[in-house]
């Protein structure tokens, strides 16, 4: 698979980083979640260039994209989709999002029907407990600079969310979250740190954290499907009920998933999702 690196201008000036990942045919847009970039879809990507053309990017105050002073609220996020789907010339566009990425893929998709033919709703809550605080403290108690990319991996494998767990799950580590967090880190002259500073982190969460975002996944009209790790902080009781409200709606569970379910399981995420497209771009 060859990619392309493309900058466009979102809103209110700030430059995106974007990943084209190649393909032909109808536009896909992938849509990260909280601390990631576009790269943390390469593996999803190589499938789903069979079907059509892939793009992702880097959102606002994350990977190498602008992280600018603001806006990061949702309304930003938007309008930044809004922004790559259009330069690039996806639309009508399967939106592909995860965590804080599907929440954009269906705040897009029922703000601009016009732009999204379809949506996939990775492990996101419609209502969203407020633990700000305990993500503070756990951004915070991070040790970086970390030495190297393995200790990198090592820690995010383990079970590093401690005392700052979101959800009722019991405590368990999900290895795969190494892989994840070594895609989102640089070396700097001090050592291993992440891309996305907790400044611009927060600043982002703190649009979508302790609200309910029923009234715009109520808004969606094309079909979705919400797929939810069985072990996520997010209880996938949840995701199955916000797939019922919806009206073109269906439900996936990855069993043994945490909360980033495309990483944990690959597979079964390709085999819940890979169908769902090709019937969407069948029509």
């Amino acid at each position: 698979m060859t990619t392309q690196r493309r900058r466009v201008t979102g809103h209110a000036g700030a430059e995106l980083a974007v990943v084209d990942f190649g393909g032909t045919g109808p536009g896909i847009l992938l849509l990260h979640g909280m601390m990631g970039r576009a790269t943390t879809w390469h593996s999803t990507a190589r499938w789903l260039t069979r079907l059509g053309h892939v793009v992702g990017y880097d959102a606002r105050g994350h990977g190498l994209s602008d992280a600018p002073q603001g806006p990061y609220d949702r309304a930003a996020h938007v309008a930044d989709a809004v922004a790559v789907t259009e330069a690039l010339g996806l639309a009508p566009a399967v939106v592909i999002g995860h965590s804080m990425g599907a929440l954009t893929a269906w705040q897009l998709a029922g703000a601009r029907p016009d732009l999204v033919r379809a949506v996939v709703i990775g492990d996101m809550a419609a209502v969203v407990p407020d633990v700000q605080d305990k993500w503070a403290a756990w951004l915070n108690d991070w040790p970086a600079p970390f030495t190297s990319l393995a200790e990198v991996r090592e820690y995010f494998a383990s079970d590093h969310f401690g005392a700052y767990r979101i959800g009722d799950h019991p405590e368990r580590a999900h290895p795969a979250e190494g892989d994840y967090f070594v895609e989102v880190f640089r070396e700097e002259a001090d050592g291993y740190r992440p891309l996305a500073r907790p400044g611009p982190v927060l600043a982002c969460r703190q649009h979508w954290n302790g609200r309910d975002h029923t009234r715009e996944l109520d808004a969606v009209r094309c079909p979705a499907l919400v797929v939810a790790g069985e072990h996520s902080y997010f209880p996938a009781a949840g995701s199955r009920r916000m797939s019922e409200r919806l009206p073109h709606g269906s439900f996936a569970q990855i069993p043994g998933a945490g909360h980033v379910v495309h990483f944990d399981d690959p597979q079964a995420w390709r085999s819940a999702v890979e169908p769902f497209v090709a019937e969407v771009l069948s029509r």
